[in-house]
């Protein structure tokens, strides 16, 4: 289903002081105690992800829901929205995150956790995309980036499973996770309602042969064909 969503809610931030006034508030309310789903139960697990046309100022959300135990996919929504706000690096999920709720609102399946293509807690203001749907949804949720954005690591060991922390200075603010042998890591952060450990071994319940959680490449997929039924135009392919 893909249906245009422009209406922003009320007093949706359009500068960069009153984002982050968002942020200071809400990054109160993320929980960080609860464990989070158990690999191997009965879940489903939605992927998240966004595609953009600039030049249009167009955003493209996608959701899709898998069962976690069998990667089956059980729904799909789409939807489209103008960009909500300027790009500011630490701000990009207020220019996605109407668009990707309205995704969210038109899935019939109720999620038992969200994967978001990016960041919760591994964010310079310990509160990227993962975290702000957690806390907007009250779903538990993570974030799964491809590269480790400001934050250092010691590359894991060689072997599927192999983690080693992401530090911003000695604070653990996620782990580099080994999801294939031989091929480099993915970053995996806590967003809400989910323990580290347990975002770790989630992300590789959900990995079956390729880099990338198959809740993320579903997600991609599903966005960039979307945006091309949009706009026509294509961004860059995946991983």
């Amino acid at each position: 289903m893909n249906d245009k969503s422009d209406h922003l809610p009320p007093d949706w931030p359009t500068d960069e002081a009153a984002a982050h006034a968002v942020q200071d508030e809400l990054r109160g309310r993320v929980i960080l105690d609860e464990p989070g789903p158990a690999p191997g139960a009965p879940l489903v697990a939605v992927g998240v992800d966004v595609a953009y046309d600039d030049e249009r100022d167009v955003v493209v959300a996608a959701a899709v829901a898998l069962d976690a135990r069998t990667l089956e996919v059980l729904e799909e929504a789409t939807a489209v929205g103008r960009v909500a706000f300027p790009y500011v690096p630490g701000l990009l999920a207020f220019r996605e995150i109407p668009t990707v709720l309205a995704a969210l609102d038109r899935l019939a399946v109720t999620p038992g956790l969200l994967v978001c293509d990016g960041y919760g807690l591994a964010h310079p203001r310990r509160f990227g995309l993962a975290s702000h749907l957690g806390v907007l949804t009250g779903l538990p949720s993570i974030g799964v980036a491809k590269n480790p954005f400001v934050f250092r690591y010691q590359d894991p060991g060689p072997r599927r499973g192999d983690s080693a922390p992401l530090l911003d200075g000695a604070e653990e603010v996620g782990r580099a996770l080994r999801t294939r042998t031989g091929v480099k890591p993915v970053f995996v952060s806590v967003g809400h309602r989910v323990s580290l450990d347990t975002a770790c071994a989630q992300v590789l319940a959900l990995t079956r042969g390729y880099r990338l959680p198959e809740t993320t490449r579903a997600a991609d997929s599903l966005c960039r064909r979307a945006l091309a039924a949009e706009t026509g135009s294509v961004p860059p392919g995946a991983e």
